[in-house]
């Protein structure tokens, strides 16, 4: 039998939030996590940046956001919660088992990261288990994130290493980061040598692949 989460309210189901960009994917999390009698998904979207309004707009107690959302990552959709409303629990889930998402979901505020792939029912655990204060994370990723090491970009190389993804050249990057050229060419080229790549491109490649971007 389930260990079940103590209400302050009483014997309600934990309130989630479930936050996935693919239909059906988040139609069969919301189906397995509504079998469980202590859980209701009440309120779902679509997009990252609906997160934030569909938390304060219905009374939830843990968000379960996926990283790859359009309109914001999971992972700055967490940061954003995580200032509006501090006390609400969240769990990031994740196609991608990169060690750099982990850390930067714990450093985003998350209470619990875990795998797509996890069983139905580890899943519901968690929601119960960061309803009791605890921080769940995969214990396979953990230790791929201690072996991995941190993430070696500064948050500006990231964002330089990050708008160059879609081939701007230097002055298209200047212009929308607001910096100057120079500037932008020395923050690709201490992100290209940190990330061990030969160019910008292979730069972004790498650090997606480790889950840095």
């Amino acid at each position: 039998m389930n260990d079940l989460p103590v209400r302050p309210d009483g014997d309600r189901p934990v309130r989630v939030l479930l936050a996935e960009d693919q239909s059906m994917v988040r139609e069969a999390l919301a189906a397995l996590l509504g079998l469980e009698g202590d859980i209701e998904v009440v309120t779902q979207v679509a997009r990252g940046d609906e997160v934030l309004a569909a938390a304060r707009g219905t009374a939830v107690d843990v968000a379960l956001l996926d990283i790859e959302m359009p309109g914001m990552t999971g992972l700055e959709a967490a940061a954003l919660l995580r200032r509006a409303l501090p006390g609400l629990k969240i769990v990031i889930l994740t196609t991608f088992g990169r060690p750099g998402y982990l850390r930067r979901a714990m450093e985003a505020g998350a209470d619990a990261f875990l795998v797509k792939d996890a069983p139905a029912a580890q899943l519901a655990d968690a929601v119960r288990r960061v309803l009791r204060g605890e921080r769940v994370i995969d214990p396979t990723l953990a230790a791929a994130a201690l072996a991995e090491g941190a993430n070696p970009l500064t948050d500006r190389e990231r964002a330089v290493l990050h708008a160059s993804a879609d081939g701007s050249t230097n002055a298209e990057l200047a212009a929308g980061l607001h910096l100057s050229q120079g500037t932008v060419r020395n923050y690709l080229s201490t992100a290209i040598q940190k990330t061990g790549a030969r160019n910008r491109a292979e730069a972004v490649r790498i650090a997606r692949d480790k889950g840095w971007l």
